[in-house]
């Protein structure tokens, strides 16, 4: 593997800046778009029905899935692979298959890890010693997001930023859609969710190895039900 010679930045320089940003569009060809992540089984079931249900159960999301375990294994995947530390990177990733707690979102992280991978390949910012040590160990979405911004000279927190509020511009597009709503009221909710999404980061740089949970019954059982859900728009 390739350590990084720059370990722990203290500030983001701008063309790494603008590399967070490309990794957190959600026009990145790798898929997200294609992904609701239990909130169109939410929908269906009738949790949410209108911008105030759809923004408290983002917002919830947010708290209680990125920043208790995406968003740890991340921070700790970023340090992980700017040491060059393949066994602590395996252990996260397996951390991640184990824990998606129904086969729409084990598949969703999986073929994001993958198709983020390929994309990297593609771009002459990560080295091929550290994309194949990604390839064999089945990457997760985290663990490749991860390598993607180690090779940046971004910071941990920067790249936390960037992926959360990735994932909240993809996920208020998923309520626009499936609830519906108006593009007003996803602006409404994203401005909510980027207003929350700094000390959801803090708190994830913060928790200790082996710290990290997930435990979303609720978000489980509605993505199982997607599974078979008569009419669907999103993979998950």
């Amino acid at each position: 593997m390739h350590a990084h010679p720059e370990v722990d930045p203290q500030t983001t320089p701008a063309h790494s800046l603008l590399q967070l940003m490309w990794l957190a569009s959600p026009a990145l060809p790798i898929g997200g778009f294609s992904y609701s992540e239990g909130l169109e089984s939410a929908v269906d079931s009738g949790y949410v029905d209108s911008e105030a249900t759809a923004s408290d159960w983002l917002s919830d999301q947010l708290h209680l899935t990125l920043e208790r375990s995406d968003l740890v294994v991340l921070a700790q995947a970023i340090r992980a692979w700017r040491r060059a530390d393949l066994n602590a990177l395996q252990s996260l990733n397996a951390w991640v298959l184990q824990t998606r707690e129904s086969r729409e979102l084990r598949a969703q992280s999986e073929q994001m890890g993958r198709s983020l991978l390929e994309w990297l390949r593609n771009h002459n910012t990560t080295s091929a010693t550290d994309m194949d040590a990604a390839a064999n160990m089945q990457p997760t979405y985290p663990v490749v997001f991860a390598l993607a911004a180690a090779s940046t000279q971004a910071t941990v927190k920067d790249a936390l930023l960037a992926f959360a509020f990735g994932w909240a511009e993809n996920m208020v597009s998923a309520a626009i859609k499936s609830v519906p709503l108006g593009q007003s009221a996803g602006q409404r909710i994203l401005s909510r969710l980027a207003a929350e999404i700094p000390a959801v980061a803090e708190h994830a740089i913060d928790v200790a190895d082996g710290e990290y949970q997930t435990y979303t019954p609720m978000l489980a059982i509605l993505s199982a039900k997607h599974e078979t859900q008569y009419s669907r728009l999103f993979r998950s």
